[in-house]
C-alpha cells in the first residue's frame, strides 16, 4: 500500500502506482519507504488499524506524514507549483488491502495545527442539528397536564410515551426535519469501547421492538446502509487503550512457557508469591472484561431474536459480509436458535429438545434446500439422482423431475463453462437476517462460497405457525431442486398434506417433527457457515497466544543475560535494558489482547456452542447413515465440521478450558470414533478430499490416549471391520496414512520403539508437543489382537497385505537411495549450487515411510509369526524370502563404512533431520530378533537358512549394529581410531539391557550358522543358476512355455503378474524341476 498525493497528469496502471510517476508522492509503511520515482527509507512501520495523516503545504512546497498523530518528518520538498497544477489524494492498494478515508466530513482523530482538512465540516447542518436537539430536549423536559392543559416541568430521564398526541406530533415534526441530516452521518455500532457499543445496542433493541420501525429498517437501512451483520460483531482492539482494557485489566500476567517436552514437562518452576498475586489480579481483570462482554452478547442475541421473526415478510436479497464477522455471529445464532428450539419443545411435547437436535436426512435429497456448489458425499447431485432414483422412489416416495434428469449433461462436470440462464439469474447469497438490494460481490471476500454461507436466513426464520398434518398419502411425489428465490413459505413450513422441508421421510426417521421446519434450515445453514468460514477464523486467533509465548521466552532470555552481564560493560547493559523494556511493553499489550480473545472467542460458553455443533453433526451423520444408499446425498461439509470442530475444541480452547469438562465428553468421543472407523473406507463416499480428511482424522485420533480408548470402546464388529479395511492391500489407494495408523497402534511395543522424539533430534530441533507425531506412545493391545486374528483366520488377507507392504517398502527405500545419490552428487560439485528443498522433503518422506513399513512388518511378525515361519502355509516361504532380501538390502546400504548414507547424514541438511541410523536400524533389528531369537526352533532354523541363502547377506552388517569394527581387507588402511561408530549399546535410554542381550544372542547365532553354511556349501555351475537372480539354483519350470527359474523368483513374480518373464505367455502352472529331469509336482498359477 502506497498513500500520498498526485497531480491530474499522473497515469497509473497495474505496474505503476502512487509514487512511481514524476508528480506523485507516496509513503509505504509496510516497506517503511517513501516513493517519488526513486525510493528511500522513511518513517515507521504501520499496522492494521493505524491512522496516517497526509499533510501538504503548498506555501512551502513540502509534503509530510504523521502516524497515529506522531510526525514522521518532511518527506518531500520543492513540489511543483503554479497555474494548472493541483494535487489530489491518491492511494495504490494490493489484493485484499483496504483503507477508510476521512477528508474532514468527520472530526479528525489527530488534527495538526496549521493544516485544514480538504473538506470543511458541514457547519450549517451542525447548527440546525444542535437547534433540533435542543427542541427535542425541551419536549422531553416538560409534560402536558391532562386536567388543566398546561405545561409542567419534568425530569427528562423519567420521560415515557403515555399516548399524549400533542407531544408525539411535536416530536414527529422534529424528527421529520432531523432525519435528512442523518443521511450523511457515518454510524457504526462496531467500536472498541464496549460501553458505547452497549449504548448503541440497547437503542437498537428498543427500536426493533416496534414492528413498523423494524420493518422500515429491514427494508431501507439495516441491509443497505448499515448491514445488519455489524450488530453481531465484537471487534478485537488493535490498541488496548481504545477499549479501556488498561482500566479493566490494570495488572498484566502471562502464562509460563512449557518446557522442552511440552505439557508433560516436570521442570515447571514453582510460582512465586509475587507471580501469584499478579496472576490473581489479572484473572480478576479478565472476569471484569468477560462480564462486560457478556452484556454485549446478550443484547446481540436479543437483536437477532427480534430479526429472526419472519412475519415481517421481507423478501429482499441479503448482502455479503466480511468473514471476520462470522465467528461472533455464529455464536449469537446458536444461542437464538437453541432458545427458539426449546420454546417450540415446551409447546409441543412430541418435539425434541435442542440437546438432541440434528438435521433429518430427507433435507439433503428432497430438493427443498439448494446447496449450490457444495459437494455431496456420493459425488455430483445430478449423478446421484440418476443412479439412486430407484432408492429415492422405494425408500422416500420421491420421483425426480424428468426435466432435471434430462438437463444433467456434461456441463455439470465442467465448472469453467458459462452458467446456465437459471444460474445466471440466481443472486449471490450471503449473510442477512432479512433482505437487501442485490450488490456485486466485493473483492475483499476471500471465499467464493462464503457469500452463500447464510442463504438460509433469507427465507428460513422463526415462524410460530399452527401445527400441520404430515403427508399421509402413499403416492410418490415429483420434486425438483428449488433455488432460494424460487421457494415459498409453503416449501419450508409445508401445509395440509405437505410436509414442506421434511418431504420424503425415510422409514428410519420418526413421524413426529423434531421442531419447526424453518429452525431445521437455520441449523443446516449454521453448520455450513462453520465449514466455510468460522473454523478458519478460529485458527487465526490462536496466533495471539503464540505471540505471548514467544515474547515471554524472549523476555526471560534477556533477563538471564542481564544477570550474567558484567557490570563494567555498560553499553551491553544499556541495550539489554532497552530490549527488556520493549518486550515488557509488548507483553503488557498482548496479555490484555489475549484476555479479550479468551473472553470473546475461546470462553467456556463459546466452547459449549462448538461442542453442541459437533454433536449436531454426529447425530445428523448417524441418522443419514441409516438410510443406506441415500447417505450419499449428505453434503460433505457435515463430516468436515465434525472433524474440524473436534480439532478446534482440542487444540484452540486449551489450556484454559478442556474438553473433558464438557458433558457427555466420553460418549461424544466414542461416537466420533465410530463414524471415523466406519466411513474412512465407506464405498458410498467418493470424494478424494473428504476420504483423505477422514483418514487423517483417524490417524490423528489414534495418537492420543483418550481418543484411542474411544476407538477401543466402539462395538466389536465395527472395530474388526475397521482393522480389516486397514489390512486391505496398499495398491490402488492412499496407503501412507493407513500405514501410519498401524504404526501408532504398535508404537511402544517394538524393539527400541518407546521414544517420543528421535534421540538425535532432542538438542537440535525445538519441539511442538501438540503435534500428533510427537505424542507419547500409546499402543492398543486390543486392536493388535484384532489384527492378529484377521491375519491368522483369513488365508487371503495375510499374503495380499504383506505382499503389498513389501512392495511399498521396496519402492520407498529404492526411491530414498536414488534421491540421496542425487543429493550427494549436487553437494560434491565444485560450482555453487542449491539442493531443492522439495527434493529434500520428498527424500525425508521416503525414509520415514521405509521406517514405518518396517515397523508394520515387525508388528506382523510379532503377532502372527506363522505367516512367515509356518511351512504348511503356501505363501510363507515366498514372503520370508522377500523379507530377507529387503532386510539385507537395507542393512547393506545403511551399515557400509563411509558409504553414501553415512555421508548424507553427516551433512546435516535442513529438511533431512529425521534421516539417521537409529530409526531404520532398530526397526530392522526388531524384525531379525523376532525371527531368529523369539521364534520356535523350527521357525528360527527356517529363517536362518533363508537369510543366509540370500546372496546379499553380510555378517558385518549384523556386527555393525553392536559397534564391532569391520575387519580391514588386504592392503586396506585401518579405520581412524577417533571416528565415532554407531552402536545400539550407546542408546541405553531407549534400548533395554534385555533387548541388547537378544542382539548379542542373534549375532552369535548368525556367526555360527554362517560358518556352518560356508563349510557345507557346494559349488553350482552357472548353467544351473536361476537366470533371474543368479543366486539360487533353478527349481521350477513354467507351463506351458517351459521357461525356468528358482521358486523364489517365480513365486514373487506371480503375486503381481501372471505373464512369463521371458516370452510374456500366460503361466498356467509351475512344476518342480531338478537337474536330472522334471518331477510331477506342480502348482496352479
Amino acid at each position: 500500500m502506497q498513500i500520498g498525493w498526485c497531480t491530474i497528469n499522473c497515469r497509473f496502471n497495474q505496474e505503476e502506482g502512487v509514487g512511481d510517476t514524476h508528480n506523485s508522492y507516496a509513503y509505504d509503511g509496510n516497506r517503511v519507504r517513501k516513493w517519488n520515482v526513486t525510493t528511500t527509507n522513511y518513517g515507521k512501520a504501520w499496522a492494521a488499524g493505524d491512522i496516517v495523516s497526509c499533510l501538504i503545504d503548498l506555501d512551502a512546497g513540502a509534503l509530510s506524514f504523521c502516524l497515529n498523530g506522531v510526525s514522521l518528518g518532511t518527506a518531500f520538498e520543492n513540489l511543483s507549483r503554479g497555474p494548472g497544477t493541483a494535487y489530489f489524494p491518491a492511494i495504490s492498494l494490493s489484493f485484499k488491502e483496504s483503507v477508510a478515508f476521512n477528508f474532514g466530513s468527520r472530526p479528525l482523530r489527530y488534527p495538526v495545527a496549521g493544516y485544514r482538512p480538504l473538506q470543511d465540516p458541514p457547519r450549517a447542518d451542525l447548527v440546525r442539528a444542535q437547534r433540533l436537539l435542543g427542541c427535542f430536549r425541551a419536549v422531553l423536559s416538560v409534560e402536558l397536564d391532562p386536567v388543566e392543559g398546561r405545561l409542567l416541568e419534568k425530569e427528562s430521564s423519567e420521560w415515557q410515551v403515555q399516548g399524549q398526541p400533542t407531544v408525539l406530533l411535536t416530536l414527529a415534526h422534529i424528527f421529520q426535519r432531523f432525519a435528512p441530516l442523518l443521511r450523511l452521518y457515518r454510524f457504526s455500532p462496531i467500536v472498541p469501547d464496549l460501553s458505547l457499543q452497549i449504548h448503541h445496542l440497547r437503542l437498537t433493541v428498543a427500536i426493533l421492538r416496534h414492528d413498523k420501525s423494524r420493518k422500515f429498517l429491514l427494508s431501507s437501512v439495516l441491509f443497505d446502509a448499515l448491514r445488519s451483520a455489524v450488530f453481531f460483531h465484537i471487534k478485537s482492539p488493535l490498541r488496548v487503550e481504545e477499549a479501556g482494557l488498561q482500566q479493566l485489566i490494570p495488572t498484566t500476567w502471562w502464562p509460563p512457557h512449557p518446557g522442552k517436552e511440552g505439557k508433560d514437562s516436570k521442570e515447571v518452576k514453582e510460582e512465586t508469591a509475587e507471580e501469584r498475586l499478579r496472576r490473581r489480579a489479572y484473572e480478576r481483570g479478565c472476569q471484569r472484561l468477560k462480564k462486560r462482554i457478556e452484556v454485549v452478547e446478550e443484547l446481540q442475541v436479543q437483536i437477532l431474536k427480534l430479526l429472526l421473526n419472519n412475519k415481517d415478510e421481507n423478501g429482499n436479497i441479503p448482502l455479503l459480509c466480511p468473514p471476520e464477522y462470522m465467528v461472533c455471529f455464529l455464536h449469537r445464532l446458536i444461542s437464538a436458535l437453541r432458545c427458539y428450539w426449546d420454546e417450540y419443545k415446551a409447546s409441543n411435547p412430541h418435539a425434541s429438545v435442542s440437546e438432541e437436535a440434528y438435521v433429518p436426512p430427507q433435507v439433503f435429497y428432497n430438493g427443498k434446500v439448494d446447496y449450490f456448489d457444495q459437494q455431496r458425499l456420493g459425488g455430483l447431485l445430478s449423478h446421484l439422482r440418476k443412479t439412486l432414483k430407484d432408492d429415492l422412489a422405494s425408500k422416500a416416495n420421491i420421483l425426480i423431475d424428468p426435466l432435471e434428469l434430462q438437463a444433467a449433461t456434461m456441463d455439470d462436470l465442467d465448472e469453467d463453462q458459462e452458467p446456465s440462464p437459471a444460474a445466471a439469474q440466481r443472486p449471490v447469497q450471503a449473510l442477512a437476517i432479512g433482505g437487501a438490494l442485490p450488490l456485486p460481490r466485493p473483492g475483499w471476500l476471500s471465499s467464493p462460497t462464503l457469500g452463500r454461507a447464510n442463504r438460509f436466513l433469507s427465507t428460513a426464520a422463526v415462524t410460530l405457525m399452527t401445527p400441520r398434518r404430515p403427508l399421509s398419502a402413499s403416492e410418490k411425489v415429483k420434486v425438483r431442486t428449488l433455488s432460494a428465490e424460487q421457494r415459498t413459505r409453503e416449501d419450508i413450513e409445508g401445509g395440509p398434506w405437505n410436509e414442506g422441508l421434511l418431504l420424503g421421510r425415510p422409514p428410519e426417521e420418526p413421524e413426529q417433527p423434531l421442531t419447526e421446519n424453518s429452525l431445521l434450515e437455520v441449523l443446516d445453514g449454521a453448520v455450513m457457515m462453520y465449514n466455510l468460514s468460522v473454523h478458519q477464523q478460529l485458527g487465526k486467533m490462536v496466533g495471539v497466544s503464540d505471540d505471548v509465548n514467544e515474547y515471554a521466552m524472549a523476555l526471560r532470555n534477556t533477563e538471564d543475560k542481564l544477570r550474567r552481564c558484567p557490570k563494567r560493560r555498560k553499553d551491553i547493559l544499556e541495550e539489554l535494558t532497552k530490549s527488556q523494556k520493549v518486550f515488557s511493553e509488548k507483553l503488557d499489550h498482548l496479555s490484555r489482547r489475549l484476555a479479550w480473545v479468551h473472553a470473546t472467542v475461546y470462553s467456556q460458553e463459546k466452547m459449549s456452542d462448538i461442542y453442541w455443533l459437533l454433536r449436531v453433526c454426529l447425530r445428523t451423520i448417524e441418522h443419514a447413515d441409516r438410510t443406506g444408499p441415500l447417505f450419499a446425498f449428505t453434503p460433505e461439509f457435515y463430516l468436515n465440521v465434525a472433524i474440524n470442530s473436534y480439532s478446534a475444541l482440542k487444540n484452540y480452547f486449551g489450556p484454559v478450558h478442556s474438553m473433558e469438562e464438557l458433558p457427555g465428553y466420553e460418549e461424544t468421543l466414542t461416537r466420533l470414533a465410530a463414524i471415523l472407523a466406519k466411513h474412512f473406507a465407506d464405498t458410498r463416499i467418493v470424494g478424494t478430499d473428504i476420504r483423505d480428511s477422514l483418514m487423517q482424522a483417524l490417524a490423528s485420533y489414534v495418537c492420543y490416549p483418550h481418543s484411542l480408548r474411544a476407538v477401543e470402546r466402539i462395538p466389536e464388529e465395527q472395530r474388526i471391520a475397521m482393522v480389516r479395511s486397514l489390512l486391505a492391500p496398499y495398491e490402488q489407494r492412499p496407503w501412507a496414512q493407513t500405514n501410519w495408523i498401524l504404526v501408532r497402534l504398535w508404537k511402544g511395543c517394538g524393539f527400541g520403539y518407546r521414544y517420543t522424539r528421535l534421540p538425535h533430534l532432542l538438542k537440535i530441533k525445538p519441539e511442538d508437543a501438540n503435534l500428533p507425531s510427537l505424542q507419547k506412545p500409546c499402543p492398543s493391545i486390543l486392536l493388535q489382537q484384532h489384527m492378529a486374528d484377521l491375519l491368522r483366520q483369513d488365508p487371503d488377507v495375510a499374503p495380499s497385505f504383506l505382499n503389498s507392504v513389501l512392495n511399498q517398502l521396496n519402492w520407498a527405500f529404492s526411491e530414498f537411495i536414488g534421491m540421496i545419490q542425487e543429493i550427494q552428487q549436487a553437494v560434491e560439485r565444485l560450482e555453487r549450487n542449491f539442493v531443492d528443498t522439495r527434493q529434500l522433503k520428498v527424500c525425508a518422506t521416503c525414509f520415514d515411510l521405509s521406517v514405518s513399513l518396517l515397523r508394520v512388518l515387525e508388528m506382523t511378525i510379532t503377532l502372527v509369526p506363522e505367516v512367515f515361519l509356518d511351512s504348511t502355509q503356501p505363501t510363507s516361504e515366498m514372503l520370508l524370502q522377500r523379507l530377507a532380501q529387503l532386510l539385507n538390502q537395507v542393512l547393506n546400504r545403511v551399515t557400509a563404512e563411509r558409504n553414501l548414507f553415512d555421508r548424507v547424514v553427516t551433512l546435516w541438511l535442513p529438511g533431512l533431520e529425521s534421516v539417521d541410523h537409529y530409526p531404520i536400524l532398530v526397526a530392522v533389528t526388531g524384525i531379525l530378533v523376532r525371527l531368529l531369537v523369539h521364534g520356535p526352533a523350527s521357525g528360527t532354523e527356517k529363517a536362518t537358512s533363508v537369510l543366509l541363502a540370500d546372496p546379499c547377506f553380510q555378517l558385518r552388517s549384523i556386527r555393525y549394529l553392536l559397534g564391532h569394527p569391520e575387519p580391514p581387507g588386504p592392503g586396506a588402511a585401518p579405520p581412524a581410531p577417533d571416528r565415532k561408530r554407531f552402536s545400539l549399546q550407546s542408546y541405553t535410554d531407549y534400548i533395554s539391557s534385555e533387548e541388547l542381550a537378544q542382539v548379542e544372542q542373534m549375532l552369535a547365532h548368525l556367526t555360527s550358522a554362517s560358518a556352518q553354511a560356508a563349510a557345507a556349501s557346494l559349488p553350482t555351475s552357472e548353467e544351473d543358476l536361476c537366470p533371474i537372480c543368479y543366486a539360487h539354483p533353478i527349481s521350477a519350470v513354467f507351463q506351458p512355455c517351459g521357461h525356468k527359474s528358482c521358486k523364489a523368483c517365480i513365486n514373487q513374480h506371480l503375486m503381481n503378474n501372471k505373464d512369463c518373464f521371458f516370452c510374456k505367455a500366460t503361466i498356467e502352472s509351475v512344476e518342480d524341476w531338478r537337474a536330472g529331469g522334471a518331477s510331477n509336482t506342480s502348482s496352479a498359477a
